[in-house]
């Protein structure tokens, strides 16, 4: 086994996003954990997330909203809301915060291994 290293997921966030910024932290077979950063940044006008896995995230710092296509109401998200949003389920970002970071821990699990 390799050496096992400390990370804060709030460092080596880069200064600038032109978009919003994905990193994958880990990847093991079912499951891809990856860390999003947001700027202001929202679904672009009439697109749908519609995603063949699970996917739970966490809001760590920032804010967001979301919409599912089913629901009429946006759900607001602060730090420490967590999301289950099960695979098919179609889903936007609405707003993130555009004055600080926005960050997002998401796990991603495949929907036919449940």
């Amino acid at each position: 086994m390799g050496k096992i290293c400390k990370n804060n997921l709030f460092d080596d966030i880069p200064a600038s996003l032109s978009q919003e910024w994905f990193q994958t932290l880990f990847r093991n077979g079912n499951v891809k954990i990856e860390r999003i950063v947001s700027r202001g940044h929202c679904s672009p006008p009439g697109f749908w997330y519609d995603q063949d896995w699970d996917e739970w995230v966490v809001l760590l710092k920032g804010s967001a909203d979301l919409r599912f296509e089913d629901d009429s109401e946006e759900m607001r998200l602060g730090p420490g809301d967590a999301v289950l949003i099960p695979s098919g389920v179609r889903h936007r970002v609405t707003r993130t915060d555009d004055r600080a970071e926005t960050v997002w821990l998401a796990v991603h699990i495949d929907a036919t291994e449940r």
